[in-house]
């Protein structure tokens, strides 16, 4: 009969001291020190002490009788040492009873009181011995090292959370937060969250830390942020998310600088200074590179396309190279622009800035009166831009102007001989997102088939497909742009003009770049590369 023996029992990963007040067999009926009655098995009683209590006592007297052992075991337990305990026995690579370790800590002359505070003392470590059917059994010196990391682990994630917790807290209640140790860290927290949401690495800790500091909704992490002012308020989340850098290194602005001022010799070049070219481009472009001209010549006209020639100012393989070749290209965004060179590059010295001198690759091809093309020829050349024109500029005066009007017809020509020879003109308009001074978003269609244009895209196709031709014809290693045929070309359709260019699009091959040449299909010409785009494009650079 276990009646009035005292008994301690695990629950909740805690062991209770308790005296039986009734022995049912299966059932043992506990009245525990915080004075509440269970009912466990057999089984699940850890210590049951040799000497009893006299349960006849009132229940105020039994409880006291309790709250004295559990005293005199908690002093015990204080001397317990588990880590000596461990280092004298955990090579013999066995069990132990509790009473041969508790001798082993307190002595031979031992109570039930040595043994439950041995019992305890291991029990609450947990480090060192695992408890086993009765007995404990030593750790590996390997087990114990993992425990023992993973329990600082533990104190420093929830060490690290109540911090957190209280500098999110400080946060929200518009207070500025003294500098800590783990202020980056949780800022870094914060990024996580605000960019990848559930998806965030840290995300369980984020939640958990969020909870702590009375945050229930975690897309709270951009707000916070923008009151730490480590965002703005319009922060672009996905450049971000993409990993694309904004600006650049010192390094590379202390190369930008250099070159900037480079002096450039410029013996072997034509100086084309004195000759009219001109821009066309969006109202907020600032980096311009290309440029044309057109003059009246005997029997036609000589078109010059004009593009800035970056190869001067960037050394190969140095800091200004390394960047372009991993930025790729420039990004251009609703309210800004993330260049691939610097601006003091890509913007000014770089730039066929209006009325400075600057280095370009000029092409000219000479048409005859019929714009048949004659001949043409590449230059090395120095150029002023006369005037810088928008797209809606030149719509505007075109039809009168005696450089633009025929520079229109001569576009046109290109445009239908390249249909001719199978191109596909399938444009569509172009959606332009942008934001008004109170951050409303702004969207319009800007028209792609427009005079100024239809200028400006025929004459890039030009010029890359006569740069192809060029390198074909000397044998220069450049990439190649190429397009097999459409699988199907479908008749025009103008009352579902929209409906109808999608569905040609979705009928286009893929493009493909090789170091052989091949016929570009929806662009009509037999040869095809990029090199108009030196300030915005790698490959054209």
């Amino acid at each position: 009969m276990a009646e009035g023996k005292i008994i301690e029992y695990i629950d909740q990963r805690k062991i209770v001291l308790s005296v039986c007040v009734k022995d049912r067999g299966n059932k043992l009926q506990l009245l525990t020190i915080s004075n509440h009655e269970v009912s466990i098995s057999p089984k699940r009683a850890l210590l049951i002490s040799s000497a009893t209590l006299n349960t006849s006592m009132s229940r105020g007297e039994i409880l006291n009788k309790l709250k004295v052992i559990e005293k005199i075991r908690t002093d015990y337990m204080a001397q317990a040492s588990v880590q000596d305990l461990w280092e004298l026995t955990h090579e013999e690579n066995r069990a132990f009873t509790y009473k041969y370790l508790a001798q082993l800590c307190f002595g031979r002359d031992i109570t039930d009181d040595h043994i439950s505070a041995l019992v305890r003392a291991l029990f609450a470590d947990g480090a060192y011995f695992k408890i086993k059917d009765g007995s404990f059994i030593p750790n590996s010196p390997e087990k114990v090292e993992q425990i023992i990391k993973a329990r600082e682990a533990a104190e420093l994630r929830d060490r690290e959370l109540a911090e957190g917790a209280n500098f999110l807290r400080e946060i929200i209640n518009s207070r500025h937060p003294e500098e800590f140790p783990l202020k980056d860290k949780i800022i870094e927290l914060l990024i996580q969250l605000a960019l990848y949401g559930k998806d965030a690495p840290d995300y369980k800790l984020g939640k958990e830390m969020f909870s702590q500091a009375g945050i229930k909704d975690i897309n709270k992490a951009r707000h916070l942020l923008v009151k730490l002012n480590i965002w703005h308020e319009d922060e672009n989340l996905d450049l971000h998310r993409l990993k694309i850098r904004t600006d650049f290194s010192e390094p590379v602005f202390k190369e930008a600088d250099i070159a900037a001022r480079k002096e450039i010799d410029t013996s072997a070049r034509d100086d084309l200074t004195d000759l009219p070219i001109f821009t066309i481009d969006g109202p907020y472009t600032r980096d311009f590179d290309d440029a044309l001209s057109l003059q009246p010549i005997e029997k036609g006209y000589r078109l010059g396309i004009h593009i800035t020639d970056v190869t001067p100012f960037i050394e190969v393989d140095g800091c200004l190279d390394r960047e372009a070749a991993n930025r790729a290209s420039s990004i251009y965004l609703p309210v800004t622009q993330i260049p691939m060179f610097p601006p003091s590059l890509s913007n000014n010295a770089l730039s066929l800035v209006k009325g400075f001198k600057r280095f370009a690759i000029s092409l000219f091809v000479n048409f005859d009166r019929d714009l048949n093309l004659k001949n043409f020829h590449f230059m090395p050349t120095i150029v002023r831009v006369e005037k810088q024109l928008t797209y809606d500029q030149v719509n505007a005066v075109y039809a009168d102007d005696s450089i633009l009007s025929p520079l229109y017809r001569l576009t046109q020509a290109l445009r239908q001989k390249r249909a001719a020879n199978g191109a596909l003109l399938i444009p569509l308009p172009e959606i332009h997102f942008g934001f008004q001074n109170n951050s409303k978003l702004h969207v319009s269609l800007i028209e792609q088939d427009t005079p100024a244009r239809v200028i400006v895209s025929e004459c890039m196709i030009l010029y890359n497909w006569l740069t192809a031709k060029f390198a074909a014809e000397k044998g220069l290693p450049i990439l190649y742009r190429s397009q097999e045929p459409p699988q199907e070309r479908l008749p025009i359709d103008e009352s579902k003009y929209i409906y109808y260019v999608f569905q040609q699009r979705r009928k286009l091959r893929p493009l493909y770049i090789d170091t052989i040449p091949h016929p570009h299909s929806s662009l009509g010409v037999d040869i095809y590369t990029n090199a108009t785009g030196c300030l915005s494009i790698l490959q054209d650079a």
